[in-house]
């Protein structure tokens, strides 16, 4: 399967569902710093290793943060070649000043907003879903 192209039919299908627990983006010369059985997900920049992790972990470690973060996924199965879908997400939420961080998984794509924010980022995408 290679995913939803079609935009409206993204948007419609999107289904967010928020997972439990908060997360943390940590950064780390190493990324063996942190247990990747303990990661969400990681990112090498030039400046060091971006971890995502339950800030639980993040807490155990000692590790110090500035932001944290709900986890909403998109439960549609979403192709890396759809064009406007995060676009359409990261601009519902900014007209609502929510910030948003946008991860693409093969499947599925998944959104980081601030913990006070993760009711009202869901509210906001089920009524888009509707409206398409």
């Amino acid at each position: 399967m290679t995913g939803e192209k079609n935009l409206k039919e993204l948007l419609k299908k999107m289904t967010p569902v928020l997972n439990p627990g908060e997360y943390v983006f940590l950064t780390v010369s190493n990324a063996d710093e942190v247990d990747r059985k303990n990661t969400l997900f990681e990112f090498k920049e030039k400046e060091g290793v971006t971890v995502v992790v339950e800030r639980e972990i993040a807490d155990k470690l000692n590790f110090t943060y500035d932001y944290v973060a709900s986890w909403i996924t998109l439960m549609v199965h979403s192709s890396l070649n759809a064009v406007g879908f995060t676009a359409a997400i990261s601009t519902t939420l900014a007209e609502n000043n929510i910030s948003c961080n946008v991860v693409a998984g093969y499947y599925h794509d998944h959104i980081f907003v601030a913990v006070d924010d993760a009711q009202k980022a869901i509210n906001l995408l089920k009524n888009l879903a509707e409206k398409n």
